[in-house]
């Protein structure tokens, strides 16, 4: 039997990787995602998505998440868009996104991948970079 490199290599890309199943369950959490949101694997898998999301995000999420659901299909289609997580520590950070719906070999929708990066400091410059 051979090794399959595909954990490795979801485990080893410089992008956090978050799989949420249809209840937004976290089931797949990458390396890249422990040091972005400071949970470790173990801490994240089976909690809900609202662990790395700001309360004041919630609605709007579930609302585009249940929608995706529903219709098969992602407003932002494959498009980074900016926006809000929390850390561990409470802190919180601006993070660049995409999205993909995940479906099984019949195209019925299993669930939800993200890919996230870390933009603070560079959203902080152009802020501060404006302000002056």
């Amino acid at each position: 039997m051979t090794d399959q490199p595909d954990a490795h290599i979801l485990n080893d890309v410089a992008d956090a990787l978050i799989y949420s199943d249809r209840s937004g369950t976290i089931m797949r959490w990458n390396r890249a995602s422990a040091a972005l949101f400071g949970f470790a694997a173990d801490e994240a898998l089976g909690q809900n998505v609202d662990l790395i999301i700001p309360e004041h995000l919630r609605a709007a999420h579930w609302k585009g998440f249940e929608a995706a659901l529903a219709s098969g299909t992602m407003k932002l289609a494959g498009k980074p868009t900016l926006t809000r997580a929390l850390h561990k520590s409470g802190r919180r950070l601006y993070i660049e996104m995409t999205f993909a719906l995940v479906r099984d070999a019949g195209g019925n929708v299993l669930g939800s991948v993200a890919m996230a990066r870390d933009v603070t400091e560079r959203v902080e410059r152009e802020r501060a970079a404006k302000a002056s």
